[in-house]
């Protein structure tokens, strides 16, 4: 417990010296500098609370500890029962600490970009990917997050072929939807038939940080732009003016294309955004790559490709792959009921960091 009480006594320093910056005249003359320093002050204080309790429990215990060398009995008696309890205490404190001093992951309390395509299964992957992003909706509503639809193609039968949409608002919208990431199935009648015979479709789900130019410098030079009619299901927009944009990253090779927009402004504002986190996910991949560092969340690989969850309509059943968690609430969860899912990744994550896997 040393190591950890050296560390947060560190974390005070810092609190201090921060609260001297912030009352500096140079510090208040820059609104951006103060704002940061104000930022990493806000998160210390999420730590030291809990760390000034410990410390005051520590205290109490060592005073209770040195009353147990004293001959009046009846002290010793209250002594030993308040060192019980301290004990608990000190017990629970030093426990949510140790969560505390997790390294957080800087992206975490970004704005997320999640994309949904419908994949194996044709019409019944579409309609699987529209499932998908309505349970998504009304998980982010439910826990005070704001979705923004960026670019959707509808499917004929009904879904999507693809829709991407921003979450953000509330607290730590990437950090609650990143383990949402890789291949979903579904086990169910299609609705699209009538022969009550049980097929297996899946729709993807990838979903990125929100970058902003501030955190990458996106060269323009790299972008090739190109103006398009849209295509598809999209609706009464489709096809009458040029307003889709396609962008691609000459470098990189990647591309993304935007119809969904009432104007090629929009569509030209939303695909720099989505090509952004794309460009510096792929720069970050090819960085560690080069370290020989294998690019893997502490929760399954976070590849579009890796099968994490299935859903079984008719045992009601939802399968989560990588941390072997099996809910039988399907109807709950597919209406948005989605924290119990949630909530087992991210405290599985918290405890592989603990265990330092």
């Amino acid at each position: 417990m040393d190591v950890m009480l050296n560390r947060l006594a560190e974390m005070a320093r810092r609190d201090e010296e921060l609260n001297e910056l912030l009352m500096s005249s140079e510090v208040l003359s820059q609104p951006k500098e103060m704002a940061k320093l104000a930022k990493e002050q806000s998160g210390l204080q999420k730590i030291l609370v809990p760390y000034r309790q410990l410390l005051e429990v520590l205290e109490h215990l060592k005073q209770a500890n040195e009353a147990l060398g004293l001959d009046d009995k009846e002290i010793v008696e209250m002594a030993e029962m308040e060192i019980e309890e301290l004990e608990q205490q000190k017990e629970v404190l030093v426990e949510k600490l140790e969560v505390l001093l997790i390294p957080v992951d800087p992206d975490d309390e970004k704005n997320a970009i999640v994309e949904i395509r419908g994949a194996a299964g044709g019409d019944e992957g579409n309609i699987f990917a529209g499932d998908l992003y309505r349970m998504y909706a009304r998980y982010c509503e439910s826990n005070g997050f704001k979705i923004e639809v960026m670019d959707a193609s509808e499917a004929e039968a009904g879904g999507y072929t693809r829709i991407i949409f921003e979450v953000k608002g509330g607290e730590d919208p990437y950090g609650h939807l990143k383990f949402e990431s890789g291949a979903h199935r579904v086990q169910r009648v299609p609705k699209t038939e009538t022969q009550g015979r049980v097929h297996t479709s899946t729709a993807t789900v990838l979903v990125l940080p929100e970058i902003e130019d501030t955190d990458f410098d996106l060269n323009p030079d790299d972008l090739v732009f190109d103006i398009h009619h849209a295509s598809g299901a999209g609706g009464q927009h489709v096809n009458k003016t040029a307003s889709a944009v396609r962008v691609t990253h000459t470098p990189t090779g990647i591309s993304v294309n935007c119809q969904d927009g009432r104007s090629q402004h929009a569509n030209r504002a939303t695909a720099i955004k989505l090509i952004r986190s794309r460009v510096y996910e792929e720069m970050e991949r090819r960085e560690l790559e080069e370290k020989g560092v294998i690019r893997k969340t502490k929760i399954g690989t976070g590849d579009r490709s890796e099968k994490i969850r299935t859903y079984n309509y008719p045992q009601n059943r939802v399968s989560d792959h990588r941390i072997g968690l099996t809910i039988n609430q399907l109807d709950r969860i597919m209406d948005g009921k989605l924290g119990d899912v949630i909530d087992a990744l991210i405290a599985e994550d918290q405890k592989q960091k603990l265990a330092g896997n």
